[in-house]
C-alpha cells in the first residue's frame, strides 16, 4: 500500500508552531504587543500572531493575556493535531514498516537470517513467536522501540529473564537487526546460503585475492589486510566492494601518486599523511616517506586498482566469497 506522510507533516509543522507559541504563552504576565509585531514579520507564523494581536484589540488592550492566547491557539490548531494522531495511529505501523525496509540491504538481511537461525531460533522459534508477549515477525516487543534498543538487548541481554547477552561483532549485530526488522516480509527459503569453504577456494584461486591482500601475517601488503575484515565490515559492504570496488572504497584505502622534482613517479597505498609528509607502501612493498615540499605533483587516486567481480563471478560464487570474508575474524 502506497502511503505518503507529506500532508501529515505539514499539519505537524503547524503543531510545532503551536508548541512554540504555547511556550511564549507560559511567560508570566502579559505579552508585549511589540513582540507580536516582531513575530508578524515571519511568514506564515506571523498570520497567527496577527490574529492574536486582533484579540488584544478586541478587549481594548495593547497587551494580550496568556490565557486568551492559549484558548485561541488550542481552538485553532488542536483539532488538526488530533487528526494527525488518529492518522498515525491507523497508518503509522504500515508507513514505518515501508520506510524501515529501505534502511536495510538484502545482503545484511540474508546474513542476519543465518545468525538468527543459529543463535536465536532455539528460544524465539523460526518465526520469532515462541516467547510470550514477543512476536519478532510482527514487530511486537516488550522493551524495544528503536534499533538502538534492539542492539542493546542483543548485546546485554535482559537481566532476570531467559534472554542472555550475545557477543556479536558489528557486522553480525547489523545483520541480526536488519533481519528482525524485516522478518515479516522476508522469506528465509529464498536465501542463497554462502559456503565459506568454497569462498576460500575462490579467494586463493579464481579471485586471485591473495596476490594483493595479506591474511593472518601472510601475503603482500600492497592492498588492505583482510585478517579481521569479517569483524569490521558488514555483508553488504563486502559485497559492494567486490561488485563496485571504486564506489565502495573507503578514503583511507585510496592510493596516492607522487612525482618528485626530478620526475620520479611513486605510487602506493597511503599509510599516514600530515600537512608536510606522507608515508606509503609502494608497489614493490617498500615503505616510503616523502616530504611534500620536495614533490612536483601529489594526488590521491579515487579509482581502485582492485578489479570488479560483477561479471567475473556468478551470484553463488559472490555469495560464497562474501561468506568466507565474513568468517575472517582475526586470531583469538
Amino acid at each position: 500500500m502506497a502511503f505518503s506522510i507529506a500532508p501529515c507533516m505539514s499539519i505537524m509543522s503547524r503543531a510545532a508552531r503551536l508548541a512554540r507559541m504555547l511556550k511564549v504563552c507560559a511567560i508570566p504576565g502579559p505579552i508585549p504587543a511589540h513582540l507580536i509585531q516582531a513575530k508578524c514579520k515571519q511568514p506564515r507564523v506571523g498570520v497567527y500572531y496577527a490574529a492574536l494581536g486582533n484579540l488584544g484589540a478586541m478587549d481594548g488592550s495593547s497587551m494580550i493575556r496568556r490565557n486568551a492566547l492559549r484558548r485561541w491557539l488550542l481552538q485553532r490548531l488542536l483539532p488538526q493535531c488530533l487528526c494527525v494522531c488518529v492518522v498515525f495511529a491507523l497508518l503509522g505501523p504500515a508507513a514505518r514498516a515501508q520506510n524501515r525496509a529501505s534502511l536495510y540491504t538484502q545482503a545484511d538481511i540474508e546474513y542476519g537470517s543465518q545468525i538468527f537461525v543459529a543463535q536465536c531460533s532455539g528460544c524465539h522459534g523460526v518465526n520469532g513467536d515462541q516467547v510470550s508477549g514477543v512476536n519478532l515477525r510482527s514487530g511486537q516487543f516488550r522493551h524495544v522501540f528503536s534499533d538502538n534498543d534492539l542492539r542493546s538487548i542483543v548485546t546485554n541481554g535482559i537481566p532476570g529473564t531467559a534472554m542472555p547477552p550475545f557477543n556479536l561483532d558489528p557486522p553480525e549485530l547489523a545483520g541480526i537487526v536488519a533481519y528482525i526488522r524485516n522478518m515479516r516480509d522476508f522469506d528465509v527459503r529464498t536465501v542463497t546460503l554462502g559456503d565459506a569453504g568454497r569462498g576460500e577456494a575462490l579467494y586463493k584461486g579464481t579471485g586471485n585475492c591473495a596476490s594483493c591482500h595479506r591474511l593472518n601475517g601472510k601475503g603482500p601488503r600492497v592492498a588492505p589486510d583482510l585478517s579481521e575484515i569479517g569483524a569490521l565490515r558488514t555483508a553488504d559492504t563486502l559485497k559492494r566492494s567486490l561488485v563496485d570496488p571504486t564506489g565502495a572504497m573507503l578514503p583511507l584505502n585510496r592510493s596516492v601518486r607522487a612525482v618528485t622534482r626530478d620526475g620520479k613517479i611513486i605510487t602506493g597505498r597511503r599509510l599516514n599523511e600530515d600537512t608536510y609528509t606522507v608515508q606509503l607502501i609502494d608497489d614493490q612493498e617498500r615503505l616510503v616517506s616523502l616530504e611534500k615540499a620536495d614533490l612536483r605533483e601529489y594526488a590521491v587516486l579515487k579509482t581502485s586498482s582492485m578489479p570488479s567481480y560483477k561479471d567475473k563471478l556468478s551470484s553463488q560464487e559472490l555469495t560464497d566469497l562474501v561468506a568466507y570474508l565474513l568468517s575472517l575474524k582475526g586470531t583469538k
